[in-house]
């Protein structure tokens, strides 16, 4: 890596250790030529994801786009950065997980709608109510009803929704 000092391209790591989040890593870095000291983030990439869209083509995973969304979905919500790399993390993990080369909009689609479902009931409707298109305010409202009936149905059985956890 070079040096952000003086472009020297070699730097040693001189101490690594687990990132708040636990999942990046911190890496201290000093300039071999100037001794100049900073610090780079390490975390996982996923690699040679294509991702098959509605109309056929493929491009490559961005994480962006996923980023993207959710900011979205999540915007005025009460969510810490800590819990948002989270999201992001168990998400991309879920995607690792299935080993694919090539793997649909639409399953990753079902996979964040998953995951906002657990993280914040307000912001997988907002999520939802885009990636699903809902035509009208009749399936919006089909949707908030299997939600509030799930919640119901945890209530009854005696688990706390996840929202208070």
């Amino acid at each position: 890596m070079k040096c952000p000092a003086c472009f020297y391209p070699d730097t040693k790591v001189i101490d690594s250790r687990a990132a708040g989040d636990g999942l990046s890593i911190r890496r201290r870095r000093e300039c071999q030529k100037c001794n100049f000291r900073f610090s780079t983030y390490e975390e996982i990439e996923i690699l040679d994801l294509a991702v098959v869209k509605r109309d056929g083509r493929k491009e490559s995973y961005s994480r962006d786009k996923v980023v993207s969304g959710l900011k979205k979905a999540l915007e005025k919500r009460p969510i810490t950065e800590e819990k948002f790399k989270k999201l992001v993390h168990d998400i991309e993990r879920e995607l690792q997980v299935l080993r694919q080369n090539e793997i649909t909009a639409s399953q990753i689609g079902q996979i964040v709608m998953k995951n906002l479902k657990k993280t914040d009931e307000i912001a997988y409707i907002r999520f939802a109510s885009v990636y699903q298109s809902f035509k009208d305010v009749h399936s919006f409202q089909r949707e908030l009803s299997k939600l509030l009936k799930q919640k119901t149905v945890r209530k009854k059985s005696g688990k706390k929704s996840d929202q208070k956890k």
